[in-house]
């Protein structure tokens, strides 16, 4: 009888000089394409000097790894260069023909600095204030609070309010969301704030039953309850829709089966369509 074959995880190596974490996230949107590839993945960040870079290729070299660099300083990455071809390691520039075809295109030379994107500027301060704002400002809590918000969700529970919240204030982007309660009125704040920086979210009945009954035994909670009774959500969406139909500017936003990611870019989209924000970007550091 021939015994199954054991398949090792192939490891992937990320060398940084700043966090790594963009490297990271293109390696792990990349291996989504490989399906049934046992992969380890692991981030070197803040890697500074020789010695500590070449220390890193050899453990690649022991392991058989493939590296992946993100290093800003061009010595760097010509060192990274030499050993991976020295060592016989597999290696991928991630950043250097982008930095150099920037280069040609803005024919400027880049600074070479690791660590730009994490600075405490303006735009960092920015960041920790949304996200304090949104915290804030969650779940209705706080009304008032509205009319400073740069973004107003509106939808019933389970729509992603406080998730896609989270996501825009790390944008850099106040939000405020306020929950829709069948037969309760939304606060009346609502309706005094700029309607263009108001999204409505829905999400279909069967969609939203699932979530909801999943909520349920995540609490613990095993008697049925209105929370996922299909007629009562069916009368939630309708008073929801009646509310978004009597106010034509907000946009509908269906969040049925969508990720937090693409109904982000929704938003924002339809704000830069509006000249009401703008190249705020992924922040994240290479």
């Amino acid at each position: 009888m021939t015994e199954p074959t054991v398949r090792m995880p192939q490891p992937i190596i990320v060398i940084s000089d700043g966090t790594g974490e963009t490297a990271e996230k293109v390696v792990r949107a990349g291996l989504r394409q490989f399906q049934g590839h046992i992969v380890h993945v692991r981030t070197y960040a803040n890697v500074a000097g020789a010695e500590s870079l070449l220390g890193l290729f050899r453990i690649a070299a022991r392991r058989r790894a493939f590296v992946i660099t993100t290093l800003v300083q061009p010595g760097m990455r010509e060192l990274a260069e030499r050993y991976g071809r020295d060592l016989r390691v597999r290696h991928l520039d991630l950043i250097g023909n982008l930095l150099g075809e920037l280069e040609s295109y803005l024919e400027a030379e880049p600074l070479s600095v690791p660590g730009l994107m994490h600075q405490a500027d303006d735009r960092y301060f920015k960041r920790i204030e949304a996200v304090e704002f949104t915290v804030k400002a969650d779940d209705g809590k706080e009304p008032r609070m509205l009319s400073q918000a740069d973004v107003i969700l509106v939808g019933i529970s389970r729509t992603s309010k406080t998730p896609l919240s989270t996501y825009l204030a790390h944008k850099g982007f106040k939000v405020g969301n306020v929950p829709i309660v069948l037969d309760h009125p939304v606060p009346e704040r609502l309706f005094t704030v700029d309607p263009h920086r108001v999204f409505a979210l829905t999400i279909s009945p069967d969609t939203l039953q699932g979530i909801r009954r999943s909520r349920l035994r995540a609490m613990g909670v095993g008697t049925r309850s209105n929370y996922d009774d299909p007629d009562y959500i069916l009368a939630e969406l309708e008073y929801a829709t009646d509310l978004f139909s009597s106010h034509p500017e907000w946009p509908i936003i269906d969040v049925t089966n969508k990720a937090i990611e693409e109904t982000a870019a929704t938003i924002l989209n339809i704000l830069r369509d509006r000249g009401m924000a703008g190249p705020f970007g992924d922040h994240s550091q290479l």
